[in-house]
């Protein structure tokens, strides 16, 4: 006689019900290639999850590559219902959502998938309702810590200016400024064509869009400090999630939680260091690692765009310093505060 705990009784009962429910699906869009390690890894597993635990009421149509539109436009696409589900760089709309940009912000996390989790935490209450209300929150999915990767060495702050720069970000962006370089906005799939235009010197990725961009065709130095976070959003349009019955519902909201946002992230985060040996024992590549000192510098360097977020926050009615005390105890508890 087979025995069954209180967890696996109340899945089956789930999945029974939920197989009686309305077959869905749900287009998700994102601007990445499909060979990317985000959907080949934690955007695979998140919708085979969701589709068993439905009881296969709920399945996934997707389009990658900017194929429904531009990648900034991904959070309206979203919210018009163009896509139900859509993955979204908050990042490249400036000043659209002032308290999630300290995401981007450098040196505040050392890693990708416990950051995950701990922006997930801090986030997603009051904060995601102010300033992602017209459409439902579900995960974030940072990558590992971003660097500098240009056509000529770049070790410290000094070597920036005069440089056009390719940020990953608006965040980004302010600090390239900062340093005297000049930014060049496109979105990380035309990175590369930029480079070989000219129109580039330098980028700010993590090592996986050397490859999977091919940036490093045009690349050969790199600067090895981990620097910042360009930290993905997953949303549903409200309709689309608000049209499910009670227990798709459920299936959603429990794929929607701070330990999926680090599961979803993990397997970025293993392609980003296997792409990391790859250069560093790559002869035709130069990787530098700054000095304690040097790092000094570049975290001194920083402090000014902080503080542009601070005035960004403080004019949208936030209090700076308390958001900042969050997020930093939400990573510190994660183990992942840059120190």
């Amino acid at each position: 006689m087979k025995t069954f705990t209180i967890g696996a009784a109340a899945a089956l009962a789930l999945g029974a019900t939920c197989a009686q429910a309305q077959d869905v699906t749900l287009r998700l869009a994102h601007w990445l290639p499909p060979q990317h390690a985000v959907p080949q890894t934690g955007m695979q597993e998140w919708m085979d999850s969701i589709t068993e635990a439905s009881g296969g009421t709920i399945t996934f149509e997707v389009f990658p590559a900017q194929q429904l539109g531009a990648a900034p436009d991904h959070y309206d696409m979203t919210r018009d219902g163009i896509a139900d589900i859509g993955y979204v760089n908050p990042g490249y709309t400036a000043g659209r959502f002032p308290i999630y940009e300290l995401t981007g912000v450098p040196f505040l996390a050392t890693d990708g998938p416990n950051a995950a989790k701990a922006i997930h935490e801090w986030y997603a209450g009051d904060f995601a309702a102010k300033e992602m209300g017209d459409v439902h929150f579900c995960l974030v999915n940072p990558h590992e810590p971003g660097r500098f990767h240009g056509k000529s060495e770049i070790k410290v702050p000094a070597d920036v200016k005069g440089l056009n720069v390719r940020p990953a970000h608006s965040t980004m962006a302010r600090f390239v400024a900062s340093l005297g370089g000049a930014s060049v906005q496109v979105p990380a799939p035309e990175a590369r064509e930029a480079l070989a235009r000219g129109t580039a010197d330098a980028v700010t990725f993590p090592y996986e869009a050397m490859k999977i961009f091919n940036v490093a065709e045009e690349t050969k130095f790199h600067n090895d400090m981990p620097l910042y976070l360009s930290s993905q959003v997953l949303l549903f349009n409200n309709d689309s999630y608000g049209g499910l019955s009670a227990e798709q519902k459920a299936v959603i909201d429990e794929h929607c939680t701070p330990e999926w946002s680090k599961k979803f992230s993990e397997g970025w985060a293993d392609y980003d260091k296997g792409v990391r040996e790859e250069i560093l024992n790559d002869p035709e590549h130069t990787v530098y690692m700054p000095s304690d000192e040097e790092v000094a510098l570049w975290r001194e360097a920083a402090m000014p765009t902080l503080e542009a977020w601070k005035e960004d926050v403080s004019a949208a009615g936030g209090d700076p310093e308390a958001i900042l005390e969050g997020l930093r105890a939400a990573l510190d508890a994660n183990g992942v505060l840059y120190k």
